[in-house]
């Protein structure tokens, strides 16, 4: 599937400014958009790997005249030697775009073993994969990634996060506490889910993990069995009510502490009842639970 994109998309993507790309492309040809019946500028996948690339090379100090004279051989060289070095996060970002459009595993490997070498798990979930999700939103909103794309880089980051989940033992103690973990029906999102389990565990305490699209009816079944001291949900997905569903946890599951974060509950000005909270961030989870 060829994917066309606008130069407003390039920007968006990029960060790079639209005035900026026309100079480029313009003064050193850089860029070779193709055009619409309307005389509208499109550019292609390839279109977008290179300007990202371009990107990559000049924000590590290579002057764009320099970088023209460069074959796309060459720019991929100089590209692997800063991705495979201690580069700034906003340039792994850009890599990982680039793996997710090339749906390259090997290029996604590299980029976040090194990086969680070098910075740590959590270093690399919240400041690489968590602003790179966010560059997928801003690709789904111009048309820029397909379906597929999206289920291929999403899935190895669901595999990285499992893996690391798998490798935190957790020794019963008096001290710690039980969690439940879920999605609400229709919700399909669970990278955010999956690593606030990671911290959780990490914490020592225990976890019942019930993922994706949990119809409310299974919550209270597992919630019967269980009698978690905490539950945490994220909404991300448009809910009709809100409000109303935050309610019902609240009246249904009265004797423990329910923490929401996601889109639905941040930004809607939800009434939070004594026994809920609304957290925005990692560090916001861990402070509620210690």
């Amino acid at each position: 599937m060829v994917t066309q994109f606008s130069i407003k998309d390039l920007e968006k993507i990029s960060g790079i400014k639209a005035h900026t790309l026309r100079i480029w492309e313009q003064r050193y040809g850089i860029l070779k958009p193709t055009r619409t019946d309307t005389n509208i500028r499109c550019y292609c996948n390839e279109e977008l790997k290179n300007i990202l690339n371009v990107s990559l090379l000049n924000n590590n100090g290579y002057k764009i005249s320099k970088i023209a004279t460069l074959s796309k051989a060459q720019i991929a060289d100089e590209v692997n030697k800063i991705v495979n070095s201690d580069t700034p996060d906003s340039e792994q970002i850009e890599g990982l775009i680039i793996s997710m459009v090339d749906m390259d595993e090997l290029r996604f490997e590299k980029i976040i073993s090194n990086n969680i070498l070098r910075t740590g798990f959590s270093h690399t979930i919240e400041a690489v994969i968590y602003p790179f999700l966010h560059k997928i939103g801003l690709m789904w909103q111009t048309g820029s990634i397909n379906p597929a794309q999206e289920h291929f880089i999403s899935n190895l980051i669901r595999q990285k996060l499992i893996v690391a989940i798998d490798g935190v033992i957790v020794p019963e103690n008096k001290k710690q506490k039980k969690f439940i973990l879920f999605l609400p029906d229709g919700e399909l999102h669970e990278v955010s889910l999956l690593y606030f389990t990671y911290l959780i565990k990490s914490k020592g305490h225990q976890v019942i993990y019930l993922g994706q699209s949990v119809p409310f009816i299974d919550l209270q079944r597992v919630y019967s069995i269980r009698e978690p001291h905490y539950i945490v949900s994220v909404f991300t997905r448009a809910m009709d009510t809100p409000q109303n569903y935050v309610t019902e946890l609240s009246t249904t599951f009265p004797k423990s502490k329910i923490l929401l974060s996601g889109y639905q509950v941040i930004e809607k000005n939800i009434v939070t009842p004594k026994n809920i909270n609304i957290f925005k961030t990692p560090s916001d989870l861990l402070s509620m639970i210690s």
